[in-house]
């Protein structure tokens, strides 16, 4: 045993399965075949996560040995009846025969573009994919942001001048946490990377601490709570502006040193002024004595923070609850201060730490329309949800082309069917992703990315939504792929770095020949992002950058350019790729500081508490207080700790065990439809029906019932064969696609009228 143990070596690196970013310590083991992975541990050294790791951290080896993933490209058949491997140069050879002269019979919008959020874990793919979007030169771009947290970014861009300067909870230093429609037990964090939640929220509770959740269901995170408030589906709206109501009212605003950092507080006030807790009770299902109660405790304790997050986006009125939320944390003083909602100030790629501090342009939404739906443009995107009609409509303008990168919407967005008829009238679609799952299996090509344990990664993202301020790398575990085909028994193609694929898709898209110089094509990009920055310097930077060839020399400008870099020698003591590569756990770049007014990059300099688009949008919930609640049944989402995205379902260690796919409801609810815990259960509306098992649970709210995310794998053509035998139902059948917060393009995927049955037989 201790020579086995001499023989193995220790790797650390970022989980990329999750927004928690777990630090791990992965042990490797040579055999004859290659190394091998012996164990998957939380690495204790690491000062963002110390030690800290989920369920889902131990998939990563089920992942990088999971025979169903895909190591070359695949090209469909003739018949389009399943899938042969070809090799790369035959792939991209194929693309340049069949994109460029599909985009000059019918313009650059005919092709269209989605990403869904796994990019945001591998530095390749989140970097490069703009350059393939401006080499398209398309409007018709897609991600999974209108299906999770576009209310969100809308909202702290039009209140601080950035997309993603989002605020997060400063959990370790705050006396009381109310958390509104996210379960961070499970998650984590939700646009807040903040891994082991139930130790940070062990220890607020040990020093006297209180925790509030307001959830339709008592989650895992509420029943580690001091209080649960079961609230209506769709009803956060109500309570929010029944919260400032009072706040309002009853004079407990304390702006504090925001008070010369804000404008829009008289609109605020004039904004809430008709939205008493007693008008909005019914709809929100929390007593008006409940909300007063709630609104004095969090005006009056000192260190205090409110968050939401999924469920106040996925919604109709999902920007204004996003834009109340901060808005109840800057006017009771919780905003910019320990134990409040604090900015992380990220160490590279960080708009908010770049250019003139405290005033930029802000953000410009509805600069164009979609075609059909003519839903405005948020964040250079439209919504996901209108993918189906651009590809269906004909017109100048629609899609005959698709490039997928990392996300699967037939399961995720709503009305997957109608997408998964959509995508086969596609004149060409190509799918960058491991799998071959219910959107890729409608490709004509599928380029699959290395495993993550052969590639490095920083994170771009996490870092800028982090509860602790940090920088770590994370180097490749294993080795490149051999790129051996047991099946062919011969030797095909590995798999290649994901900002390779992208990058000889953008030079394709430019007009270069399929085997055009990578090197070349990256250097220019390079050096024109350097004029922009250097100027005169441009030159002296560029030959001073590490990294060689791709991201690396993007991330070394980054972090030597960023707040704690060496500015290119003149900090000697900053950061630069070779340090942060140096340090194997991480570097710890200390607790959130107050940020105002440097983080602001709003045209006025100041926080905007009333953008006009929101508060416009407060009249459509006005009206639609007018209508009376119904007694009809309420469907919502949940999220398991085990399945994050669909394709875990298809890792055995994340699949064994219970069933995951149930359909909880209430006891009272249950015995109204004749029920009984473990019977099949139709549920159903005008737009279709599923039948799951039912989980009977009083952790319901009465007249709600749940079903997870990111199920229904039992579509033909897939191949996810651990996923096959343990498919699920897919709630998305039931959603409307046409249902949107118009605000910010984001689907409603909760509170969804529903009837339920037995199933018959």
């Amino acid at each position: 045993m201790a020579d086995a143990a001499a023989n193995e070596t220790s790797h650390y690196r970022i989980c990329p399965l999750c927004e928690a970013a777990c630090g791990l310590q992965i042990r490797t083991a040579p055999s004859p075949t290659g190394p091998t992975i012996v164990s998957i541990r939380g690495d204790e050294a690491d000062p963002f996560s110390n030690g800290y790791l989920c369920p889902k951290g131990v998939a990563l080896k089920d992942l990088h040995e999971d025979p169903d993933r895909l190591r070359q490209p695949m090209r469909r058949r003739a018949d389009r009846q399943g899938f042969d491997p070809i090799s790369w140069e035959d792939a991209f050879a194929e693309i340049a025969r069949r994109l460029p002269p599909l985009r000059e019979r019918h313009g650059s919008d005919a092709v269209a573009l989605t990403i869904g959020n796994p990019a945001s874990h591998k530095i390749g793919l989140f970097s490069y994919f703009p350059h393939l979007a401006r080499a398209l030169g398309t409007r018709n771009l897609f991600s999974a942001s209108t299906l999770d947290q576009m209310p969100k970014q809308l909202a702290c861009g039009l209140m601080y001048g950035h997309w993603l300067s989002v605020p997060v909870p400063d959990l370790p230093r705050t006396d009381l946490f109310i958390c509104l429609g996210a379960n961070p037990m499970v998650s984590n964090g939700s646009l807040w990377t903040s891994p082991d939640y139930r130790g940070k929220a062990k220890a607020l509770r040990a020093r006297g601490g209180r925790i509030v959740v307001i959830d339709p269901r008592r989650t895992e995170t509420a029943q580690a709570a001091d209080e649960h408030l079961a609230i209506r589906p769709g009803g956060d709206v109500y309570l929010l502006l029944g919260l400032l109501h009072v706040i309002f009212d009853e004079g407990l605003e304390r702006l504090g040193a925001m008070a010369d950092h804000v404008e829009g507080l008289h609109a605020l006030r004039a904004a809430v002024a008709d939205f008493p807790p007693e008008r909005g009770a019914a709809h929100c299902g929390i007593p008006a004595d409940a909300q007063r109660r709630l609104a004095r405790e969090f005006a009056t304790t000192p260190k205090a923070v409110l968050y939401g997050r999924f469920g106040t986006c996925t919604q109709r009125f999902g920007s204004i609850n996003s834009w109340l939320i901060d808005a109840l944390n800057i006017v009771t003083g919780h905003f910019d201060t320990e134990g409040g909602l604090m900015f992380p100030k990220a160490a590279a790629f960080a708009a908010n730490t770049m250019g003139r501090p405290g005033q930029g342009k802000g953000v410009t939404t509805g600069r164009r329309q979609s075609r059909v739906a003519k839903a405005p443009e948020v964040m250079g995107e439209f919504p996901i949800s209108c993918l189906a009609e651009e590809i269906e409509v004909p017109g100048d303008g629609q899609v005959h082309a698709l490039i997928t990168v990392a996300c699967n919407p037939v399961l995720s967005a709503p009305n997957g069917a109608r997408l998964a008829r959509a995508l086969e009238g596609l004149d060409f679609m190509l799918s960058l992703d491991p799998y071959i799952n219910e959107t890729s299996r409608h490709a004509d090509l599928i380029l699959p990315p290395p495993s993550p344990l052969e590639d490095w990664h920083y994170d771009m993202v996490f870092s800028q939504l982090s509860w602790r301020n940090h920088a770590r790398w994370s180097g490749p575990v294993m080795p490149a792929s051999t790129g051996t085909d047991a099946d062919a028994k011969s030797d095909v193609d590995a798999p290649r770095a994901e900002w390779e694929t992208l990058l000889r898709l953008a030079a394709i898209a430019m007009g270069l020949p399929p085997d055009a110089d990578l090197q070349a094509v990256d250097d220019a990009a390079l050096k024109a992002e350097l004029k922009r920055q250097a100027g005169d310097r441009a030159d002296e930077i560029l030959a001073m950058l590490d990294g060689g060839a791709g991201p690396a020399r993007w991330l070394d400008l980054g972090l030597r350019s960023g707040p704690y870099g060496d500015g290119f020698g003149a900090r000697p003591e900053g950061l630069t790729l070779a340090r942060v590569q140096a340090a194997p756990h991480g570097i710890d770049l200390g607790e959130l500081q107050p940020r105002i007014p440097e983080v602001l990059r709003t045209a006025s300099g100041r926080i905007d508490l009333a953008p006009a688009a929101l508060v416009a949008d407060l009249a459509h919930a006005d009206a639609a207080l007018r209508h009376p609640t119904g007694d009809e049944l309420l469907l919502i989402g949940r999220r398991e700790t085990r399945s994050n995205n669909s394709w875990m379902h298809n890792l055995p260690v994340l699949a064994k065990g219970r069933d995951r796919c149930t359909l909880l409801v209430h006891p009272d609810d249950a015995a109204r439809a004749g029920l009984a815990d473990g019977q099949a259960a139709r549920l159903s509306n005008a737009r279709g029906s599923v039948i799951a098992p039912v989980t009977v649970s009083a952790d319901m709210r009465p007249g709600v019932v749940s079903l997870p995310h990111g199920w229904g794998h039992d579509l033909a053509g897939s191949r996810l064969s651990v996923a096959a035998r343990h498919p699920g139902v897919n709630m998305n059948l039931l959603l409307d696609d046409e249902a949107r917060d118009p605000v910010s393009g984001t689907s409603v995927l909760s509170g969804i009228a529903v009837r339920l049955s037995a199933a018959e037989g």
